[in-house]
């Protein structure tokens, strides 16, 4: 069984990350983390370039959490690639950040976190940034 995290530089994302390397190492369990583009990784912030990957990676060691990292630029949804690596990996839970929307902001666009929350076949953790 492994921890699936949904990850992007964002304060979400730093929540998301920090309370999946504290269930990984409650549950001891490895953490799967999922960085990812729609489209061209280049002009995509959300993606990692490789500074920043060294950077996550000199974190993650220093929580003695077993990891790794998965990234993927295939042009699919960040909910359905969250999902498909949480299948791929026999995940136990999966863990994202949320982010304070309206309920306009709600109804026009599509919500990434509710794609997962509905489309995951374990469990779900989601967090809030601390304010």
């Amino acid at each position: 069984m492994t921890i699936v995290v949904g990850y992007v530089p964002t304060p979400e994302g730093e929540a998301a990350l920090s309370a999946a390397v504290a269930e990984a190492g409650l549950r001891q369990q490895p953490l799967h983390v999922v960085n990812t583009s729609r489209g061209d990784a280049y002009v995509d912030n959300r993606f990692l370039p490789e500074e920043q990957v060294a950077a996550l990676r000199e974190r993650l060691d220093a929580t003695g959490v077993v990891y790794e990292i998965d990234q993927k630029v295939r042009g699919h949804e960040a909910a359905e690639e969250v999902v498909e690596a949480a299948d791929r990996v026999k995940a136990s839970l999966i863990v994202i950040g949320l982010r304070r929307r309206s309920p306009t902001g709600k109804l026009i666009t599509g919500s990434q976190a509710q794609r997962i929350l509905l489309d995951a076949n374990c469990p779900v953790l989601a967090v809030k940034a601390a304010r």
